[in-house]
């Protein structure tokens, strides 16, 4: 267990701030010390609040102090994503056309959840603009660097999230997932993340990308992402499809016993090349599990055709995004997102509403799929982080995000809970990294296999974090 605060997962924090052996303010200082070290050279934050941070820290001592902690995060340091709006702090998206001068009095649901139970706002991470692709570059920000080699990128699009955790600039991170977003970051750096089932934590204003778009946990331990989910689960009067799940805590259970779990595994679903390093890491991993008692069984997901029915989504949603802007603003904007759009402006009616078909139809499936198994597992993705500055590993300019991220996106299509977690280093020192699909509203499923993992095969952070 460390005894530095900065790295120290949130379960153990509060428990120290609870025997008086640490303080709110002490933790919040040990993240703002590392912010100023690290964030220079990675560049995960668009804004840090210090005198804000710092005064929460102190109202948090103040209570622990009293014996009245505002709930089960009270004084442990948080980042928001900067696609979530943040009461006091502008919310920017990554991109220069959206006007800072402007009412920010307002938090998303998360954030107010957060916020509700004691957590201290640090700062907005950084985010490609507008949460659009699975690296971390945006006009407003420049490039976000991953702290495993700042020459290679976090992955994205909660690129900033990432690099902040794995570094102790922060406990808790809200990230968000529209295509894996949460988990492709979570994946090149050496991180857990997870996105529930859709609605499970509620979400506004709505996305661009619809019902593709999830809020989530990242973290360095699975503990403090079922803690998280705790405190931001639940129903928001202004989000119509969340669902009523406030109340559970995702802690309970999650020691359980991994034996006779039935578990599909799928080594490289539509028969796509995974890195041999990653392959083998992946072998070792599902043989964790077979060796904690799991049932394993070689199996094939009903997700062909996925790739499709996500593009038209994504494409759509970039295209009603950007429908209302200026020329002299798209002029601004990231290249590769007016693209994006432009192939979303081809898409005719009856091929989106195919689409619409198509996910409906991939939903099932996947539900079938699931009545046989207790979890899917697969790698989270077949690449390990590649040069920052590029959108795809192989630098092909003319590529797309998701031609590297297969196996995420499908799982944002049929919404079911996901979470990705570190299984190893590749020779040349990166992170991969296993995928664990559950079955619709099977959380606490995909939290118990992560822990057993977790416990079995523990995880390194980059040795910059450490020292």
């Amino acid at each position: 267990m460390t005894t530095d605060l900065a790295l120290m997962p949130a379960t153990d924090l509060v428990l120290l701030y609870s025997k008086k052996d640490a303080s709110p303010v002490e933790a919040a200082q040990a993240a703002l010390d590392r912010i100023e070290k690290f964030n220079p050279i990675f560049n995960a934050f668009r804004v840090v609040d210090a005198e804000g941070a710092l005064k929460a820290a102190r109202e948090s001592e103040a209570r622990w102090a009293n014996g009245t902690p505002a709930g089960l995060i009270d004084g442990v340091p948080t980042t928001i994503k900067d696609i979530l709006l943040t009461k006091g702090l502008a919310t920017l998206r990554g991109s220069k056309t959206v006007d800072e001068d402007q009412d920010w009095s307002v938090d998303a649901p998360a954030v107010a959840r957060l916020r509700e139970q004691g957590a201290v706002l640090l700062g907005k991470t950084t985010t490609p603009e507008f949460g659009w692709k699975g690296v971390t570059d945006s006009p407003l920000t420049g490039i976000t660097r991953n702290p495993w080699n700042k020459e290679l990128t976090p992955g994205g699009s909660s690129g900033g999230a990432a690099a902040a955790a794995v570094t102790g600039m922060g406990t808790l991170h809200i990230g968000t997932d529209g295509g894996g977003s949460i988990r492709i970051p979570s994946a090149l750096t050496g991180l857990f993340g997870m996105k529930a089932s859709f609605g499970t934590v509620p979400a506004w204003p709505p996305s661009p990308f619809g019902t593709l778009a999830n809020v989530g946990p990242m973290t360095r331990d699975v503990g403090d992402a079922a803690l998280m989910l705790s405190v931001i689960a639940g129903a928001d009067a202004r989000d119509w499809y969340a669902l009523p799940t406030g109340g559970h805590d995702y802690r309970l259970g999650l020691d359980a016993s991994m034996r006779g779990t039935k578990i599909a595994f799928a080594a490289a679903p539509g028969g796509i090349e995974v890195e041999p390093d990653i392959a083998a890491l992946i072998a070792g991993a599902v043989r964790t599990f077979a060796d904690l008692g799991a049932e394993i069984e070689e199996a094939e997901p009903p997700i062909a055709g996925a790739g499709d029915i996500f593009t038209k989504h994504w494409f759509a949603g970039a295209a009603h995004l950007l429908k209302d802007f200026t020329p002299s603003q798209k002029a601004e904007m990231d290249p590769g997102l007016i693209a994006c759009a432009g192939l979303g402006e081809a898409i005719s009616q009856a091929d989106y509403i195919a689409a619409l078909d198509g996910r409906q139809t991939l939903g099932f499936a996947m539900q079938e799929f699931m009545q046989d198994y207790d979890l899917l597992l697969t790698p989270t993705l077949p690449v390990a982080a590649f040069p920052a500055g590029q959108i795809a590993p192989d630098k092909k300019g003319g590529e797309q995000w998701v031609d590297w991220t297969p196996w995420t996106y499908p799982f944002n299509l049929t919404r079911q809970p996901v979470a990705s977690i570190p299984c190893g280093l590749t020779g040349a020192g990166l992170p991969a990294a296993l995928q664990i699909v559950g079955p619709m509203y099977g959380e606490a499923a995909v939290l118990r296999a992560a822990r057993a993992f977790e416990e079995a095969q523990p995880w390194a952070l980059p040795p910059v974090a450490t020292g």
